[in-house]
């Protein structure tokens, strides 16, 4: 038997069971070794993901941010406590429990799949943030809003509303944040339109090109190659280009939008067409 389920190394009863585990192969790997109990009816290899295994030994999931963390989504950075979905038999007095809307789900497996932990999310973080995070699923999982919603079940108008600010096709929490920001101050946004002999940037404004750079895409000698091809090309046919990072957006923000607007404000982004030469 293959003691592998999501990378966890974290397994319930059941889902041993399913694996072929039976009780007398339990109770050998249980006395090697190759498996130890944390909790009644959970168990985990001895080289189990300890953040996972310390959900399930406080009686419940690993969930919300955390879970979303570990199912790749992009998640702001914050706290770095571990957020739990305890099941209603599991809560300890005074234990505090991440949970979402409607009627709790119970806790079959040691991490939340991203559905009920996005929906356990909604409670942890801002609307923006809550956003950033649901386009990060949208753009990761390939599905649309409606089939999101409908894995998440029932759902307050609240985050409806959250929902329809979503866009799938944003490519990092740095561009979603700079979308939501801009669209408040005011601003039309398109988000990765297609440029002639540039190509898909991140967010145009007008005649501004904004380019959300981050050290991952961005530090390799052909990616930093492109980047100067691009704001080249850009720069021939008349496009602004601006690149913000990371820090720039979730530190600097007032900075950023105060550069923006100074463009703006002349007109220089807007699109003007060529006047004819008179005949």
């Amino acid at each position: 038997m293959r003691l592998i389920r999501v990378e966890t190394g974290v397994f319930s009863t059941s889902e041993l069971r399913q694996l072929g585990c039976d009780r007398s192969g339990l109770r050998r790997r249980l006395s090697r070794g190759s498996l130890i109990m944390l909790c009644p009816g959970w168990y985990a290899t001895p080289v189990a993901d300890v953040v996972v295994a310390e959900a399930v030994r406080r009686g419940g999931a690993l969930s919300c941010v955390s879970a979303l963390r570990f199912h790749k989504i992009w998640v702001p950075p914050g706290p770095g406590q571990v957020h739990v979905r305890v099941s209603r038999h599991g809560k300890k007095a005074g234990s505090r429990s991440c949970q979402g809307y409607g009627r709790p789900v119970p806790v079959t497996t040691a991490v939340d799949p991203i559905p009920v932990a996005l929906g356990c999310a909604a409670r942890c973080l801002g609307d923006e943030d809550w956003i950033v995070v649901c386009d990060s699923v949208l753009n990761t999982t390939e599905v649309d809003v409606p089939t999101l919603q409908a894995q998440m079940g029932v759902l307050p108008v609240r985050l409806r509303e959250l929902m329809a600010k979503c866009d799938q096709s944003s490519q990092s929490g740095t561009e979603s944040i700079t979308r939501l920001r801009l669209r408040a101050a005011g601003f039309a946004v398109e988000v990765q339109p297609g440029i002639s002999h540039v190509g898909r940037v991140d967010l145009r404004v007008g005649r501004l090109l904004i380019e959300c750079d981050s050290k991952a895409h961005h530090t390799s000698l052909a990616d930093y190659q492109n980047d100067r091809r691009r704001d080249r090309k850009a720069l021939v046919d008349r496009w602004l280009t601006m690149r913000i990072t990371y820090d720039d957006v979730l530190y600097g923000w007032d900075e950023v939008l105060a550069d923006i607007r100074s463009i703006t404000r002349t007109d220089r982004h807007r699109i003007r067409r060529h006047k004819r030469s008179p005949e």
